[in-house]
């Protein structure tokens, strides 16, 4: 089995009367990914900087990497990585002097900081613009730089500030394989992330904090199967159909959801007759759909069903 990377046990963090965190506990196993989600307030940020000895908790404990981040703040600092939103690269700087200067300032010899530069610059599809300044990088590469300047001191643990933003399509998808690729060379990783589909595409686990706690935590798919198993949609080609339809799958209990301008109806299947339900009661309502369609829940509809009745509304 797999050792713990993070282990969290009743933390609290208090800024004077308001609770940012409130009883949290979390286990990290190593070398998986844990996605972080919450609304702005959530504590998502909170969370993060007491992990990375930020701030100092109110109550309760946390280890990463098997240590105390009260007890043993500095070797905490030394087994994790941290990289924000902005990058914290030299502009004027070549891609390979911003490696080997934190390389050297992480304690390595010339010989050792140039070979893990060269390494890094090799993974993240760097080394033929090593030569360049970084202001010169486009938003992708510098995003992968920074990534590359968090791994050289080869942590254990690293946490990433919603990777994604600012990416456009084609670097957010090079993103997620770099984030794939962490887990790959032994590090654990915990993002923040405001995109759902990378939560789901990149998290081995997922925990969801609203007002300083956990309210859920899970594999994507534990977490989809709490709102049903699957979504079935129907769209007709005449919208006093659609109405129609919609009654009779209301009367049968199926608590459908109508789009007008779609023309549609939807109604989650939270049991295994459901599917045969809706069917019958189509018929006998003598509506037939111009096209019928099953889909498993997304992230998404996970998300706003766990946090509908919080009061926190934009989400990050």
């Amino acid at each position: 089995m797999r050792g713990a990377a993070i282990e969290v046990t009743g933390l609290g963090k208090s800024f004077g009367k308001v609770a940012a965190l409130d009883g949290v506990d979390l286990t990290v196993p190593q070398g998986t990914v844990l996605g972080l989600l919450g609304h702005n307030g959530a504590g998502k940020s909170t969370l993060i900087g007491v992990l990375a000895t930020l701030l100092r908790p109110s109550r309760g404990t946390a280890r990463v990497a098997g240590h105390d981040v009260v007890d043993e703040p500095s070797r905490v600092r030394r087994s994790i990585g941290v990289a924000g939103q902005t990058t914290t690269l030299d502009p004027a700087m070549s891609g390979r002097d911003n490696l080997l200067v934190i390389a050297r300032l992480c304690g390595a010899g010339r010989r050792d900081a140039r070979a893990r530069a060269d390494r890094l610059l090799e993974l993240f599809g760097l080394t033929a613009a090593a030569g360049r300044p970084a202001r010169t990088y486009s938003g992708g590469m510098r995003r992968r730089l920074d990534l590359a300047v968090t791994l050289v001191r080869r942590p254990e643990v690293v946490f990433l500030d919603e990777p994604g933003t600012g990416l456009d399509p084609v670097s957010r998808l090079d993103m997620w394989d770099m984030v794939r690729g962490l887990t790959g060379l032994g590090s654990t990783v915990v993002l923040t992330t405001q995109h759902l589909d990378e939560a789901d595409r990149l998290a081995d686990s997922i925990t969801v904090l609203s007002g300083g706690r956990v309210i859920a935590d899970g594999t994507p798919e534990e977490l989809k199967a709490r709102i049903g198993r699957r979504t079935a949609t129907a769209w007709f080609a005449a919208d006093q159909d659609a109405v129609t339809a919609c009654r009779a799958l209301d009367h049968a209990g199926l608590r459908p959801v109508l789009d007008r301008p779609q023309r549609s109806v939807a109604a989650a299947l939270t049991r295994d007759r459901d599917l045969a339900d809706l069917v019958r009661a189509l018929d006998a309502a003598a509506v037939e759909p111009a096209r019928l369609t099953l889909a498993e829940p997304g992230l998404d509809q996970v998300y706003l069903a766990l946090t509908s009745d919080t009061p926190e509304r934009s989400f990050r």
